[in-house]
């Protein structure tokens, strides 16, 4: 398995003072370990992120701030994923190319329900992209 707990989820989100953002993350992790046709999808939980594996890292969430403190909803949560190409959409806060064709990509949710078809999506091309590495 992942060797993730309950309680490691809950650590991250109490030490990092965002308790009230676990709902979000709820929705992300279901979206997440949904797309296990590209193998098992693991959980690692570090002190700044919470990372989803299949063969390699294809998403994460965090605290990153990637838009001012007066633009982010209360509560809020980055979700960071990688693609070989630049998504051009508003809900994209933040697109960098740290290599060629390796796209990182970041946006803030601030509701479950902002984890929707699209983002979905997202995760799966990301989950696909990494287990073709």
């Amino acid at each position: 398995m992942d060797g993730r707990t309950q309680g490691d989820i809950l650590q991250f989100f109490d030490l990092n003072g965002h308790p009230g953002a676990l709902p979000l993350y709820a929705a992300v992790e279901r979206a997440a370990l949904a797309l296990d046709e590209f193998g098992p999808v693991r959980v690692k939980v570090s002190k700044t992120q919470i990372s989803f594996y299949n063969r390699r890292l294809f998403a994460c969430v965090s605290f990153a701030r990637v838009k001012r403190a007066k633009d982010l909803p209360d509560p809020w949560l980055t979700v960071t994923f990688g693609l070989d190409h630049r998504v051009e959409n508003p809900r994209i806060a933040v697109a960098t190319e740290p290599y060629p064709r390796r796209w990182t990509h970041h946006l803030v949710i601030g509701s479950p329900d902002e984890v929707d078809a699209e983002l979905t999506g997202w995760l799966r091309a990301a989950a696909g992209f990494a287990a073709g590495k």
